[in-house]
Protein backbone atom coordinates (compact mmCIF):
# COMPACT_ATOMS: atom_id res chain seq x y z
CA UNK A 1 0.00 0.00 0.00
CA UNK A 2 1.41 3.41 -1.03
CA UNK A 3 1.20 6.37 1.70
CA UNK A 4 0.00 8.62 -1.25
CA UNK A 5 -2.39 10.76 1.10
CA UNK A 6 -4.07 11.14 -2.10
CA UNK A 7 -5.58 7.81 -2.49
CA UNK A 8 -6.45 7.18 1.27
CA UNK A 9 -9.11 6.30 2.05
CA UNK A 10 -9.99 4.62 -1.54
CA UNK A 11 -9.28 1.86 -2.71
CA UNK A 12 -5.93 0.35 -3.14
CA UNK A 13 -4.01 -2.90 -2.29
CA UNK A 14 -1.60 -3.42 0.18
CA UNK A 15 1.21 -6.77 -0.32
CA UNK A 16 3.04 -7.63 3.04
CA UNK A 17 3.05 -7.74 6.71
CA UNK A 18 3.86 -4.35 7.05
CA UNK A 19 1.42 -2.81 4.41
CA UNK A 20 -1.48 -5.14 6.67
CA UNK A 21 -0.20 -3.73 9.94
CA UNK A 22 -0.12 0.11 8.50
CA UNK A 23 -3.56 -0.44 6.36
CA UNK A 24 -4.82 -1.60 10.28
CA UNK A 25 -3.32 1.79 11.83
CA UNK A 26 -5.11 3.57 9.29
CA UNK A 27 -8.65 2.20 9.22
CA UNK A 28 -8.78 2.45 12.94
CA UNK A 29 -7.55 6.04 12.55
CA UNK A 30 -10.52 6.57 10.25
CA UNK A 31 -13.04 5.35 12.56
CA UNK A 32 -11.95 7.55 14.97
CA UNK A 33 -11.38 10.98 12.30
CA UNK A 34 -15.43 9.84 10.67
CA UNK A 35 -17.10 8.85 13.79
CA UNK A 36 -17.84 5.18 13.00
CA UNK A 37 -20.53 4.17 15.26
CA UNK A 38 -19.51 0.40 14.79
CA UNK A 39 -16.28 -1.70 13.62
CA UNK A 40 -15.59 -5.36 13.00
CA UNK A 41 -12.97 -6.93 12.85
CA UNK A 42 -12.23 -10.69 11.86
CA UNK A 43 -9.48 -12.57 11.87
CA UNK A 44 -8.25 -16.16 13.17
CA UNK A 45 -6.40 -14.97 16.02
CA UNK A 46 -5.06 -11.04 15.82
CA UNK A 47 -1.45 -12.67 16.09
CA UNK A 48 -0.11 -9.91 13.39
CA UNK A 49 -2.74 -7.01 14.11
CA UNK A 50 -0.74 -3.93 15.63
CA UNK A 51 -2.19 -4.11 18.34
CA UNK A 52 0.28 -3.59 20.32
CA UNK A 53 1.22 -0.43 19.66
CA UNK A 54 0.38 2.75 21.91
CA UNK A 55 -0.65 5.11 18.58
CA UNK A 56 -3.06 2.05 18.06
CA UNK A 57 -4.99 2.39 21.55
CA UNK A 58 -4.42 5.98 21.09
CA UNK A 59 -6.51 5.96 17.94
CA UNK A 60 -8.97 3.65 19.37
CA UNK A 61 -9.19 6.07 22.65
CA UNK A 62 -10.08 8.81 20.35
CA UNK A 63 -12.64 6.37 18.36
CA UNK A 64 -14.47 4.95 21.44
CA UNK A 65 -17.30 6.95 23.22
CA UNK A 66 -21.14 5.86 24.80
CA UNK A 67 -22.75 4.06 21.88
CA UNK A 68 -20.20 3.13 19.73
CA UNK A 69 -19.71 -0.98 19.22
CA UNK A 70 -16.63 -2.95 18.19
CA UNK A 71 -17.41 -6.26 17.66
CA UNK A 72 -14.24 -9.07 17.21
CA UNK A 73 -14.72 -12.55 15.45
CA UNK A 74 -11.99 -15.10 16.02
CA UNK A 75 -11.14 -18.88 16.01
CA UNK A 76 -8.89 -17.84 19.05
CA UNK A 77 -7.60 -15.30 21.10
CA UNK A 78 -4.73 -16.67 23.03
CA UNK A 79 -2.39 -14.58 20.35
CA UNK A 80 -4.22 -11.66 21.56
CA UNK A 81 -3.39 -12.05 25.51
CA UNK A 82 -0.23 -12.95 24.67
CA UNK A 83 1.34 -10.32 22.07
CA UNK A 84 -1.08 -7.26 22.99
CA UNK A 85 -1.02 -6.44 26.07
CA UNK A 86 -2.07 -2.72 25.91
CA UNK A 87 -5.04 -3.96 23.78
CA UNK A 88 -5.99 -6.56 26.52
CA UNK A 89 -5.54 -3.41 29.21
CA UNK A 90 -7.94 -1.36 27.12
CA UNK A 91 -10.60 -4.44 26.70
CA UNK A 92 -10.77 -4.29 30.51
CA UNK A 93 -11.59 -0.91 30.77
CA UNK A 94 -13.98 -0.41 27.59
CA UNK A 95 -15.38 -4.26 27.75
CA UNK A 96 -18.83 -3.26 27.58
CA UNK A 97 -18.20 -1.41 24.24
CA UNK A 98 -16.88 -4.41 22.95
CA UNK A 99 -18.68 -7.86 21.84
CA UNK A 100 -15.73 -10.47 21.39
CA UNK A 101 -16.93 -13.79 19.62
CA UNK A 102 -15.29 -17.16 18.90
CA UNK A 103 -15.71 -19.50 16.37
CA UNK A 104 -15.16 -23.23 16.29
CA UNK A 105 -17.17 -24.84 14.02
CA UNK A 106 -15.03 -23.24 10.72
CA UNK A 107 -11.54 -24.03 9.39
CA UNK A 108 -9.03 -21.43 9.91
CA UNK A 109 -8.95 -21.01 6.03
CA UNK A 110 -12.98 -20.02 5.97
CA UNK A 111 -11.97 -17.23 8.14
CA UNK A 112 -12.03 -13.82 6.75
CA UNK A 113 -9.28 -11.39 7.96
CA UNK A 114 -11.03 -7.93 7.98
CA UNK A 115 -12.13 -4.60 9.68
CA UNK A 116 -14.83 -3.36 8.53
CA UNK A 117 -16.50 0.09 9.00
CA UNK A 118 -20.14 2.13 7.87
CA UNK A 119 -18.69 2.41 4.56
CA UNK A 120 -14.90 1.35 4.04
CA UNK A 121 -13.52 -2.00 4.97
CA UNK A 122 -9.86 -3.54 4.83
CA UNK A 123 -9.79 -7.17 3.15
CA UNK A 124 -6.58 -9.67 3.66
CA UNK A 125 -7.28 -12.01 1.38
CA UNK A 126 -3.94 -14.03 1.75
CA UNK A 127 -3.30 -14.09 5.31
CA UNK A 128 -0.18 -15.88 4.72
CA UNK A 129 1.24 -13.40 2.27
CA UNK A 130 -0.95 -10.36 4.09
CA UNK A 131 -2.11 -9.64 0.67
CA UNK A 132 -5.33 -7.81 0.38
CA UNK A 133 -7.15 -4.46 -0.93
CA UNK A 134 -9.02 -1.33 1.16
CA UNK A 135 -11.87 -0.16 -0.18
CA UNK A 136 -15.24 1.86 -0.55
CA UNK A 137 -16.57 -0.13 -3.01
CA UNK A 138 -20.10 -1.38 -2.28
CA UNK A 139 -20.44 -4.58 -4.17
CA UNK A 140 -17.33 -5.90 -2.55
CA UNK A 141 -17.85 -4.93 0.69
CA UNK A 142 -21.23 -6.61 0.28
CA UNK A 143 -19.58 -9.80 -0.47
CA UNK A 144 -17.33 -9.33 2.45
CA UNK A 145 -20.12 -8.38 4.87
CA UNK A 146 -22.13 -11.90 4.08
CA UNK A 147 -18.54 -13.49 4.80
CA UNK A 148 -18.32 -12.04 8.18
CA UNK A 149 -22.37 -12.23 8.89
CA UNK A 150 -21.81 -16.27 8.48
CA UNK A 151 -18.62 -15.98 11.04
CA UNK A 152 -21.01 -13.97 13.16
CA UNK A 153 -23.72 -16.55 12.96
CA UNK A 154 -21.34 -19.78 13.70
CA UNK A 155 -20.13 -18.05 16.70
CA UNK A 156 -20.76 -17.26 20.32
CA UNK A 157 -19.81 -15.03 23.14
CA UNK A 158 -15.97 -15.63 24.24
CA UNK A 159 -12.55 -13.62 25.54
CA UNK A 160 -14.10 -12.01 28.38
CA UNK A 161 -12.88 -8.75 29.58
CA UNK A 162 -12.27 -10.18 33.21
CA UNK A 163 -12.33 -13.47 34.90
CA UNK A 164 -14.23 -13.59 38.09
CA UNK A 165 -13.98 -16.17 40.69
CA UNK A 166 -14.59 -17.36 44.02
Amino acid sequence: MSTNETTWPGEGAFLGPSEFAEAVRQGIDLAGLEGWSQMVWVDVDFADWPLREKAVIESLQRWVKPGRRLTMIAKRYNQVTLLHPRFVQWRVTWGHLLDCRVVKHLDDSEMPSALLGPAWFLHRRDAERSVGVWSREPRSKLNLKESVDECFRQSSPGFPASVLGL
